[in-house]
């Protein structure tokens, strides 16, 4: 049986020992699409550069334009379509060129990070350990007022990653999963995008800025504002 958003809101530690949840990434066959069209935007772009300096220098100075514009772009492609993040019991797992493990409770530090690019926000959540950090994207919204739309995590990796938070007293993780739980009761509730609490920090964000990290303290007063 699945379940209702109200048994989603409430977190339930220890259900999920052992169990890989997807937190950011794409199946396989989505991964093949984007990188179709990425790669044919490379090309293309390579190309383009190439032959105007081609005209002037040559086709070997061609070649190697092609070369310095393609590479890196394919690199950094490569790159964005093999991240993934999941959370396997409490412990945070990124796959990118290796794996990465950092178990959420001896996270030394925990905080929300706010990014804009080309009008979109997204909401995201840096936790950091002694050797490696990790960012999870927990929403991205793009507009305001009646032209908002977002894409949040879903209910049940929002909960688990909840749940792995209130196991970590270094940085008083508890703040920050009353943050996520108050997410999951505004989405059992059925609360618009303006009334979640995700939403609503993110466009409280300065408008000014490409990046706004919020620490523990400012993220535990928004969390007392939303009683």
């Amino acid at each position: 049986m699945s379940e209702t958003p109200e048994q989603a809101s409430r977190p339930e530690p220890g259900r999920e020992s052992g169990e890989r949840i997807l937190l950011h990434g794409t199946d396989p066959q989505q991964r093949r699409k984007r990188l179709v069209g990425a790669l044919i935007v490379i090309v293309l772009l390579a190309a383009a550069v190439g032959g105007i300096v081609g005209l002037i220098a040559g086709r070997t100075g061609g070649l190697i334009a092609a070369a310095v514009v393609g590479l890196p772009l394919l690199l950094l492609t490569s790159y964005s379509l093999r991240r993934q993040v999941w959370l396997e019991g409490n412990d945070l797992v990124v796959r990118t060129w290796g794996t990465r493990r950092l178990p959420v409770a001896e996270a030394t530090r925990v905080d929300v990070v706010i990014t804009q690019v080309r009008g979109a926000r997204t909401v995201g959540l840096l936790v950091g350990g002694k050797r490696t950090s990790v960012k999870v994207d927990l929403a991205v919204y793009q507009g305001t007022g009646l032209q908002a739309a977002g894409r949040e995590m879903g209910i049940v990796p929002l909960r688990r990653l909840a749940n792995a938070l209130m196991n970590n007293t270094e940085v008083n993780g508890m703040v920050f999963a009353e943050l996520l739980v108050a997410q999951l009761r505004a989405e059992a509730k059925g609360d618009g995008l303006e009334d979640r609490p995700l939403y609503r920090l993110a466009t409280a964000a300065p408008g000014d800025k490409l990046a706004q990290r919020y620490s523990m303290q400012a993220i535990s007063r928004f969390v007392a504002s939303l009683d």
